[in-house]
């Protein structure tokens, strides 16, 4: 393998699968049993487990580094119990090299948290993002569980447990056709909360048919009827829903409130390369790993056409610096369309994400991003003042990796 090849990623490790103790109407993933069908009990095995935190483990210490993040995402991982989590710390100090830093991030809905949870988050250090969608009428409209029952009072009985514990968290609010009409009560709503830090994730999923089996196709961009999902976010009101964030941001909460989305942006507008995925020029850096050893391209390519092997039958390594993999990644770059191409703010976005590059162009395979008229709104209304801020950074060394979260959204647990 070619070291100049090699480069730092992130894996988000599903080890309860698409298991999921609620059933959100919009979720991407909870389909994805269909991949397995012969599963019935989805829980990775501490030998899946402990291979996988032994070679990421290495993989990064072969970079050079001497530190690593365990991203662990769902379904709903904590359903597992606390017992998984325990064997993952045991498995980790077990194999860390002294010296070596490692880092979990769990992403979850909270409902399954008490106490014991609690601690064990604040005294491993744990990073928690915590999926809210906003008020009570906001967040139950689509996260409510397989009988139908709404889930606002358990989640918010979570969130309460990791302030009450310091569990430091991040709260993930997914941003679907009908909260995107609300941006200041959400926005409000998370403040009030204590929320301190922000990441806001469109809901974009065609209609398929064919459920997790197969990524959907393009669209045309005046076909009709609606080939999205209901809870799909419009492009025009995610880019409102974007603006009005900023301008609350903006006006009150600089330096005390910290927005991804934003975050991310003024790296941009500081000449940095985008520290998300969605935003960067290349992808094939977030890895998702399911709970039987499968690993996948990414966590919004979990098809099979994606899949890039097994744990038990090729090293982590070799699969996330494939030749297929690395392919993968340039893909993004190298099938935009010509009007990105000529785009004044291509540096800030780079297409968006592939998976969202659902809009025909005439150009086969160059779809263009469904969000693009929200990100060009977003852009055009923020972008001077996040010009004016990234000098203002600059001359005071202040850019830097401002704390955001996970590096892979996702549409929440």
């Amino acid at each position: 393998m070619d070291p100049a090849r090699r480069a730092p990623f992130h894996v988000m490790a599903k080890p309860a699968g698409p298991r999921c103790n609620i059933a959100c109407d919009y979720c991407y993933y909870l389909s994805k049993d269909g991949l397995y069908p012969e599963i019935r009990k989805f829980r990775m095995s501490e030998d899946v487990l402990e291979r996988y935190i032994s070679e990421h483990i290495a993989a990064h210490q072969a970079l050079g580094l001497d530190e690593v993040t365990f991203g662990w995402q769902g379904g709903e991982p904590t359903m597992l119990g606390l017992d998984f989590f325990e064997t993952v710390v045991r498995l980790q100090d077990r194999h860390r090299p002294d010296g070596f830093a490692v880092h979990n991030a769990l992403q979850t809905n909270g409902m399954l948290l008490d106490a014991g949870w609690a601690g064990f988050l604040r005294d491993h250090r744990f990073l928690v993002g915590i999926s809210i969608d906003g008020p009570r009428h906001i967040h139950d409209r689509y996260r409510r569980d397989r009988a139908g029952r709404p889930s606002f009072r358990a989640v918010m009985a979570g969130l309460d447990l990791l302030q009450r514990h310091q569990v430091e968290f991040n709260a993930l609010t997914v941003v679907n056709r009908n909260s995107a009409l609300h941006p200041r009560e959400i926005y409000e709503f998370l403040r009030g909360a204590g929320v301190e830090h922000m990441q806001f994730i469109p809901v974009v999923e065609r209609r398929s048919g064919t459920g997790a089996l197969a990524a959907p196709p393009q669209i045309d961009g005046g076909a009709a009827p609606d080939p999205m999902t209901q809870w799909s976010v419009r492009p025009a009101a995610y880019g409102r829903f974007l603006c009005t964030v900023f301008d609350l941001w903006r006006r009150r909460d600089i330096g005390r409130v910290f927005v991804q989305f934003i975050e991310d942006h003024l790296r941009s507008w500081s000449g940095l390369p985008s520290g998300l995925c969605v935003f960067a020029e290349t992808c094939g850096g977030a890895l998702a790993l399911e709970q039987n050893g499968d690993l996948y391209a990414c966590d919004h390519y979990v098809y099979p056409e994606f899949r890039l092997g097994n744990l038990a039958t090729q090293p982590l390594a070799d699969m996330v610096w494939s030749d297929r993999q690395q392919e993968f990644g340039r893909a993004k770059r190298d099938s935009l369309p010509r009007q990105c191409l000529g785009c004044a703010y291509r540096f800030a976005c780079n297409g968006g994400c592939p998976k969202h590059r659902l809009v025909e162009t005439g150009e086969p395979g160059r779809g263009l991003n469904y969000l693009c008229p929200a990100y060009r709104q977003f852009f055009g209304h923020a972008g001077p003042e996040l010009r004016a801020m990234a000098r203002e950074l600059a001359l005071h060394g202040a850019i830097a990796d401002r704390r955001g979260g996970q590096t892979n959204p996702g549409h929440g647990a």
